[in-house]
Protein backbone atom coordinates (compact mmCIF):
# COMPACT_ATOMS: atom_id res chain seq x y z
CA UNK A 1 0.00 0.00 0.00
CA UNK A 2 1.95 3.31 -1.09
CA UNK A 3 1.78 6.41 1.12
CA UNK A 4 1.54 4.49 4.34
CA UNK A 5 4.29 4.72 6.71
CA UNK A 6 5.58 1.63 8.17
CA UNK A 7 6.77 1.72 11.87
CA UNK A 8 10.54 1.74 12.56
CA UNK A 9 10.86 -1.64 14.55
CA UNK A 10 11.32 -1.00 17.82
CA UNK A 11 14.65 -2.69 19.54
CA UNK A 12 13.45 -6.08 21.42
CA UNK A 13 16.96 -5.49 23.59
CA UNK A 14 16.23 -2.22 26.73
CA UNK A 15 19.35 -1.94 28.64
CA UNK A 16 18.86 0.12 32.19
CA UNK A 17 21.76 1.93 33.73
CA UNK A 18 24.36 5.12 33.79
CA UNK A 19 26.25 5.75 30.66
CA UNK A 20 29.67 6.12 32.12
CA UNK A 21 29.16 2.89 34.42
CA UNK A 22 32.14 1.00 33.37
CA UNK A 23 30.14 -2.27 33.50
CA UNK A 24 27.40 -0.58 31.71
CA UNK A 25 29.74 0.41 29.07
CA UNK A 26 31.19 -2.98 28.89
CA UNK A 27 27.46 -4.31 28.21
CA UNK A 28 26.74 -2.01 25.87
CA UNK A 29 29.84 -2.29 23.54
CA UNK A 30 29.31 -6.55 23.81
CA UNK A 31 25.77 -6.09 22.53
CA UNK A 32 26.76 -3.55 19.24
CA UNK A 33 29.64 -6.27 18.36
CA UNK A 34 27.09 -8.75 18.69
CA UNK A 35 24.69 -6.44 15.85
CA UNK A 36 22.09 -6.49 19.18
CA UNK A 37 19.58 -3.51 18.25
CA UNK A 38 18.84 -1.64 22.04
CA UNK A 39 17.19 0.96 23.68
CA UNK A 40 19.04 2.51 26.20
CA UNK A 41 17.41 4.28 29.03
CA UNK A 42 19.54 6.33 31.34
CA UNK A 43 18.86 6.57 34.75
CA UNK A 44 20.01 9.71 35.39
CA UNK A 45 18.43 11.48 33.21
CA UNK A 46 15.33 9.36 33.15
CA UNK A 47 15.03 7.47 36.95
CA UNK A 48 14.32 4.21 37.17
CA UNK A 49 10.63 3.01 35.88
CA UNK A 50 8.27 2.84 38.52
CA UNK A 51 6.25 1.15 36.60
CA UNK A 52 8.77 -1.93 35.47
CA UNK A 53 10.33 -1.40 39.31
CA UNK A 54 7.89 -4.78 40.18
CA UNK A 55 8.43 -6.82 37.17
CA UNK A 56 12.19 -6.76 37.84
CA UNK A 57 12.24 -7.38 41.59
CA UNK A 58 9.51 -10.46 40.75
CA UNK A 59 12.32 -11.35 38.10
CA UNK A 60 15.27 -11.31 40.36
CA UNK A 61 14.34 -10.23 43.93
CA UNK A 62 15.28 -7.00 45.30
CA UNK A 63 18.40 -7.92 47.09
CA UNK A 64 19.95 -8.53 44.07
CA UNK A 65 18.79 -5.16 42.00
CA UNK A 66 20.56 -3.04 44.96
CA UNK A 67 23.59 -2.30 44.76
CA UNK A 68 25.23 -2.26 48.29
CA UNK A 69 28.85 -2.18 46.85
CA UNK A 70 28.48 0.92 45.13
CA UNK A 71 29.62 4.68 46.17
CA UNK A 72 26.17 5.49 45.96
CA UNK A 73 25.00 3.33 49.20
CA UNK A 74 27.88 3.98 50.67
CA UNK A 75 26.93 7.84 50.82
CA UNK A 76 23.38 7.04 52.19
CA UNK A 77 22.96 7.54 55.98
CA UNK A 78 23.20 4.84 57.73
CA UNK A 79 19.54 4.87 58.80
CA UNK A 80 18.50 5.00 55.20
CA UNK A 81 21.00 2.14 54.34
CA UNK A 82 18.97 -0.40 57.68
CA UNK A 83 15.76 0.41 56.42
CA UNK A 84 16.41 -1.13 53.23
CA UNK A 85 14.75 -4.43 54.68
CA UNK A 86 12.28 -5.71 51.80
CA UNK A 87 10.67 -4.93 48.74
CA UNK A 88 8.38 -1.23 49.77
CA UNK A 89 11.45 -0.08 51.52
CA UNK A 90 13.94 -1.26 48.93
CA UNK A 91 11.77 -0.01 46.07
CA UNK A 92 11.43 3.27 47.81
CA UNK A 93 14.97 3.68 47.97
CA UNK A 94 15.73 2.55 44.23
CA UNK A 95 13.47 5.18 43.06
CA UNK A 96 14.75 8.00 44.88
CA UNK A 97 18.44 7.08 44.53
CA UNK A 98 18.43 5.71 40.90
CA UNK A 99 22.17 4.74 41.14
CA UNK A 100 21.94 2.10 43.84
CA UNK A 101 20.45 0.24 41.39
CA UNK A 102 23.03 -2.86 39.85
CA UNK A 103 23.26 -2.04 36.61
CA UNK A 104 22.92 -2.72 34.12
CA UNK A 105 19.26 -4.20 34.28
CA UNK A 106 18.14 -5.31 30.91
CA UNK A 107 14.77 -6.37 29.66
CA UNK A 108 15.31 -9.35 26.57
CA UNK A 109 13.17 -9.36 23.70
CA UNK A 110 11.44 -12.55 25.85
CA UNK A 111 10.50 -10.59 28.33
CA UNK A 112 13.56 -12.25 30.40
CA UNK A 113 15.04 -9.50 33.23
CA UNK A 114 18.83 -9.83 34.25
CA UNK A 115 21.03 -7.57 36.10
CA UNK A 116 24.60 -7.05 35.40
CA UNK A 117 26.79 -8.24 32.86
CA UNK A 118 27.25 -11.67 32.76
CA UNK A 119 28.98 -12.46 28.64
CA UNK A 120 28.53 -16.17 28.85
CA UNK A 121 24.62 -15.79 30.26
CA UNK A 122 24.03 -13.01 27.85
CA UNK A 123 25.40 -15.19 24.97
CA UNK A 124 22.70 -17.65 25.14
CA UNK A 125 20.01 -15.34 24.51
CA UNK A 126 20.98 -14.39 21.29
CA UNK A 127 18.95 -15.32 18.38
Amino acid sequence: MQGMNTPTPTPAVTVFGIPNCSTVKKARTWLTDQGIDYLFHDFKKQGVPADLLPGWIAAVGWEKLVNRKGTTWRKLDEATREAVVDVVSASTVMLANPSVVKRPVVIWGDGRVTVGFDESQWSGFLP
